[in-house]
């Protein structure tokens, strides 16, 4: 039994069926959505899918023209459904302000780390290094753990209790400053 043989005439129904339902398929989804981008798009996921599902594309199983646009209108209510999901995207009105980037200025970052400072010098030395180790030098529990010599559970305990006294304590602050 020659291995082209049975591998090829997968492909060559595949590429049957593109060709025939190929343009039918673009302009269902075109007309669905309105963008042609976005057509195309369902288009391929619609391809991806069947041909995944290959054996469904015979017509012995019902229409296969049928299935197709059933899988592309599927794709398209997925899609419209995530992109409503997702807040909308703004559009910058210039290509300069697009690309510039966002730097806050030295004063404010001045400002947090004394604020930081202050809170950190509320907390017992324990807790203060937990804090410090994880989330001023950005190590995993694990790795805080190793460098305080202490085991990772109680790494997480001291981080909790640590964030839950400063909730407490300065919370109603923070509000008010808000």
């Amino acid at each position: 039994m020659d291995t082209k043989s049975t591998i090829r005439p997968v492909a060559t129904d595949m590429d049957g069926v593109i060709r025939e339902h190929g343009a039918a398929l673009l302009s269902y989804a075109t007309r669905l959505t309105g963008d042609r981008y976005l057509a195309e798009d369902i288009v391929q996921e619609t391809w991806l899918r069947a041909w995944r599902h290959a054996d469904r594309l015979s017509n012995g199983n019902g229409s296969v023209r049928g299935w197709l646009l059933r899988v592309a209108h599927n794709v398209a209510v997925d899609q419209h459904r995530s992109r409503k999901a997702r807040p909308t995207e703004v559009a910058f009105e210039s290509e300069e302000l697009a690309n510039r980037a966002v730097q806050s200025a030295p004063s404010d970052e001045v400002e947090s780390r004394m604020v930081v400072d202050e809170l950190l010098d509320h907390l017992s030395p324990a807790h203060r290094s937990a804090v410090v180790e994880v989330y001023v030098t950005d190590r995993t529990t694990a790795s805080a753990a190793t460098a305080l010599g202490v085991p990772v559970g109680t790494v997480k305990s001291r981080l909790h209790h640590a964030i839950r006294s400063l909730r407490t304590r300065f919370a109603p602050r923070v509000l008010e400053v808000a």
